[in-house]
């Protein structure tokens, strides 16, 4: 039978441990970003991991037990650093900040490539896809009232998925870097969030819950 947590070893991403544990963790997780960058997840390994962190392969194997529990730790820890909304005033304003934010974390040589590893990761693998899934929920999330206010400010029409118009901004700046391996600059932040912009302005997240689907709903504003 597999030992049980220590009561100062919890479960990954169950809590925000202190002390020593939450020294563990960090150390642990910088390493494992570090390999993801550096080599991908096909590398990846615990006692290479444990090596890196200098904590020992023990306390690896039992706080996480395998890679797939690394990386996903690892997302809830993005999720849980990333940094906070910026609100300017206006819907592109925050839009272009968002964008901006994104951009620059694509464009960040470790981050860029911790972003391609993880993605890959999640293709072939459902607790890494749950995890991203939980990871751009979170961010989606933080953002989502500077949309909610451009609907109260009447910049937009009642009832903008704000989720929807969030994701709107990050989906092409994510596409290409994929798809192409060139992180996305500046430009490429602008043209997302004016595009986001546009299509949320004509109507085009809006959406209205009927007996038995969801359906966009146009708006003539």
């Amino acid at each position: 039978m597999p030992a049980e947590p220590e009561p100062d070893d919890p479960e990954p991403g169950s809590l925000r441990p202190g002390g020593r544990t939450a020294r563990v963790r960090t150390a642990v997780l910088r390493a494992t970003g570090d390999v993801l960058a550096e080599q991908g997840v096909d590398r990846l390994d615990l006692s290479d991991v444990a090596r890196r962190a200098e904590v020992g392969k023990t306390t690896v194997y039992r706080r996480w037990g395998s890679v797939t529990a690394l990386v996903a730790d690892l997302l809830v820890d993005m999720a849980e650093q990333s940094l906070p909304r910026e609100e300017t005033g206006s819907l592109l304003g925050d839009l272009r900040a968002h964008a901006l934010l994104v951009q620059r974390t694509l464009a960040d040589p470790r981050q860029g490539a911790l972003f391609r590893a993880v993605i890959a990761a999640a293709t072939c693998d459902t607790r890494t896809a749950e995890a991203l899934r939980h990871f751009y929920a979170v961010r989606a999330a933080e953002w989502a009232p500077c949309v909610e206010r451009a609907v109260a400010r009447g910049e937009l029409p009642a009832g903008t998925d704000a989720s929807q118009v969030v994701r709107a901004v990050s989906a092409p700046l994510h596409y290409e870097l994929l798809t192409t391996g060139i992180a996305p600059d500046a430009p490429a932040a602008e043209r997302a969030a004016l595009a986001a912009r546009a299509a949320a302005v004509a109507g085009v997240y809006v959406t209205a819950v009927t007996t038995d689907l969801t359906v966009s709903m146009p708006y003539s504003g």
